[in-house]
């Protein structure tokens, strides 16, 4: 059954104590005990006989057993239908303060009364004896509730929830940004906006709020991805026209501090004609159809005041091939100047292998600054860009992915792909390695949705494996195995 008439409720308690049980302090960890737990999307998969219903599949640390969620699961409203697609985003924050993370999951093909793709984004509580144990969950739609999301009506193809980026701000502030990138505003068509949550401020954001770069035109497809750190969230707009070039695309930055127009305040847009980036606009370039943001503290300041953001620019044509795609990193300064600081791609000098017909280099981009409070360096913050088009000899679509440090020169990059520096298996077709990446201060993990059913799973490669050769243990977590059932689909498209 479609959704209808769901409550939005209060998504952040900016005076909830700890809950009994819960310790904070650890990324994903929805029972609060101190050990990291993991989430990892099957969103193709069958659920009570829907195909590509979807479901998300929950790994608690510690070993401390596994659990489902999917619409009707609890804690989850709804019920499984046909090509919902549920979690084919994940993001996950502390969002009523309690302690233990909460789990946001993107159903952005759920359809909403008669609004086929209208989309949903269920918000599923953690809590000591697991997710949705303890406080009701919240399932967004839009058209009810408050603020921005209850003053949008919900729409055939409007994707609400394709994206998803959530955590805290630099004030200890949980918030919520979702993206909505097939809105239309007015008669523009997949113009596309996204909805800021964060305690008092639920607000609307599209490129004709005062002060955005640009303005809605058709397709331009705003909050087709997006990215957020403690300062700053960004915001993908593939879509956009530049020029006559369409689907060149933009980046918007905007601050966590609102305005007095009490949205958070734009920062900066650009393109890849903006003054500061290399390259030119070009049709189907996709520029911002992947990004990743990290905090960055710079030598002299007192705390992490800056952002360093990837741009993913996966439909970019090197002279070596037609859809390479390269990524450009960006630092964000507190004053809101932003200056780009890499130009990656695999025509570059340095970067491995060669830049051919559909690599896609930059389809999928994860990031992490393992010491946030420290002053950044190249061993602390690392980018991690999937390839999934890569074909390696004859295998093609094997995919791979490629290690870069976000300060200081790239250097070599480090490459990873299927039986090299501990991640089993071997390289076959269609198997698209780098669609599913997750990097947190100590792992990189890689998902393998595809390919041979043995070598399906998420893959955890120590940093020390790939910086510097080393020889640690590669956790694997795959259907069948650790009482996960054995049934699977795309496990591990999505990890958090």
């Amino acid at each position: 059954m479609a959704l209808c008439g769901l409550s939005l409720g209060a998504l952040s308690g900016s005076t909830a104590a700890a809950a009994s049980g819960c310790t904070a302090g650890t990324d994903s960890d929805f029972n609060g005990d101190g050990i990291r737990d993991m989430a990892i999307a099957d969103p193709e998969a069958t659920v009570a006989g829907q195909a590509e219903a979807g479901l998300v599949r929950v790994v608690y640390g510690g070993g401390k057993g596994t659990a489902e969620v999917h619409q009707g699961s609890k804690g989850v409203t709804g019920g499984p239908e046909a090509d919902d697609k549920f979690g084919h985003t994940l993001a996950v924050y502390d969002g009523n303060k309690d302690g233990c993370s909460d789990l946001v999951v993107g159903v952005p093909y759920e359809g909403v009364g008669a609004e086929a793709e209208a989309g949903a984004v269920h918000v599923i509580y953690g809590a000591p004896a697991g997710l949705g144990e303890g406080p009701a969950g919240i399932s967004l739609i839009q058209g009810t509730g408050t603020g921005g999301i209850a003053g949008s009506a919900p729409e055939g193809g409007d994707w609400f929830g394709f994206s998803l980026a959530a955590g805290a701000t630099a004030g200890g502030e949980p918030y919520l940004v979702i993206g909505v990138p097939g809105e239309d505003l007015g008669t523009t068509r997949d113009s596309g906006v996204i909805h800021y949550v964060r305690r008092e401020s639920n607000v609307t954001i599209h490129q004709d709020v005062a002060g955005m770069a640009g303005v809605p035109e058709e397709n331009d497809r705003f909050g087709y991805s997006l990215a957020g750190s403690p300062r700053h969230v960004a915001i993908g707009t593939p879509g956009e026209a530049i020029g006559a070039e369409q689907f060149s695309g933009g980046v918007q930055v905007v601050a966590h501090q609102l305005n007095s127009d009490g949205v958070p305040a734009p920062v900066i847009g650009f393109d890849q004609d903006s003054p500061g980036i290399n390259g030119v606009a070009e049709a189907d370039d996709r520029f911002g159809g992947s990004l990743a943001m990290v905090p960055y503290r710079p030598s002299g300041a007192s705390a992490a005041t800056d952002s360093i953001l990837a741009i993913g620019s996966p439909g970019e044509d090197l002279t070596s091939g037609k859809d390479a795609g390269r990524v450009i990193l960006a630092h964000i300064r507190a004053s809101g100047a932003m200056s780009q600081t890499a130009d990656i791609s695999q025509d570059v000098s340095g970067v491995l292998g060669a830049g051919e017909n559909g690599d896609f280099f930059g389809q999928t981009l994860t990031a992490v600054n393992a010491k946030p409070k420290s002053v950044g360096s190249a061993s602390t913050m690392l980018l991690a860009v999937g390839i999934p088009g890569e074909d390696l000899a004859d295998n093609v679509d094997a995919g791979a992915v490629q290690v870069f440090p976000m300060t200081g020169p790239i250097g070599d990059g480090r490459w990873i792909q299927q039986g090299e520096l501990g991640l089993p298996g071997v390289a076959g077709p269609g198997q698209y390695v780098g669609t599913g990446l997750l990097a947190t201060a100590d792992r990189l993990y890689l998902g393998q949705p595809y390919g041979p059913t043995a070598q399906r799973g998420v893959y955890g490669l120590p940093w020390a494996n790939i910086l510097s050769d080393g020889t640690g243990a590669v956790t694997a977590t795959r259907p069948g195995e650790g009482g996960l059932p054995a049934e699977q689909t795309s496990f591990g498209a999505v990890i958090r």
